[in-house]
């Protein structure tokens, strides 16, 4: 697992988004711009320029009403390119090695989910992780989950749990369906598409979670995988 979010880092060093939420946009807050869609090529191949896809309707993913950061479904085949809004969420930092990385970001989830259950507070989107720093020992991350909004003059949940935002701006996702301990192939694709269309990408990154955590070698388990360009 080490392997991806290195091989990643090092294109973003070197190396053009989100989303429309399911609900209006907060007051004073531009509506995000439509999702576009591109077919993903093969690592070896030069990619085909991004066209315009149907707009899909706002649709959740997974179970319950928890909706995604991009609104229609993510397809293994495409690039889809967009605008993400910024959503309230409980946040929880940590660090983990890699080893460790599928167990360590379940528990920091089912953590979230249980102080906001005790709080009354329930989730409204699909969990998501931001990768602030990687190396080869590990990384630090921030654990979010998506909420209504936060409590009124509170800052946090619990001394270790905050209230902040999700990221926004433009954003490319890409999908990843297999089994967690197998999503170093997909990291390696979106190293190619990356490299072949000149992107120039922040050094962070953000893996939302459309599946449940149940088994790192689930292969019905779906990640999506967000980059967002520079400038």
């Amino acid at each position: 697992m080490r392997l991806r979010f290195c091989s990643l880092a090092l294109v973003l060093a070197l190396a053009p988004g989100a989303i429309l939420a399911q609900t209006p946009p907060a007051p004073g807050v531009s509506a995000p711009a439509p999702v576009e869609s591109s077919p993903l090529p093969p690592p070896s191949a030069s990619p085909a320029p991004m066209a315009p896809a149907p707009q899909a309707p706002a649709v959740p993913a997974g179970p319950g009403t928890h909706t995604t950061l991009f609104p229609n479904p993510g397809d293994q085949t495409d690039v889809d390119e967009g605008v993400l809004a910024a959503k309230p969420a409980a946040v929880l930092a940590g660090t983990s090695n890699w080893d460790d990385a599928f167990n360590n970001l379940k528990g920091a989830f089912a953590r979230i989910e249980g102080e906001l259950g005790k709080a009354g507070i329930a989730p409204t989107g699909r969990p998501l992780t931001v990768f602030v720093h990687t190396d080869d020992n590990g990384f630090r991350y921030e654990a979010m989950v998506p909420i209504a909004q936060a409590p009124e003059g509170r800052g946090e949940l619990t001394p270790e749990i905050k209230f902040g935002r999700t990221p926004e701006g433009k954003s490319f996702r890409f999908v990843h369906k297999d089994a967690y301990d197998e999503i170093d192939g997909t990291y390696e694709t979106i190293t190619a598409y990356l490299d072949a269309k000149d992107i120039e990408a922040q050094d962070a990154f953000i893996e939302e979670y459309v599946s449940d955590f149940t088994d790192a070698q689930d292969t019905n388990f779906e990640v999506n995988i967000y980059v967002q360009p520079k400038g």
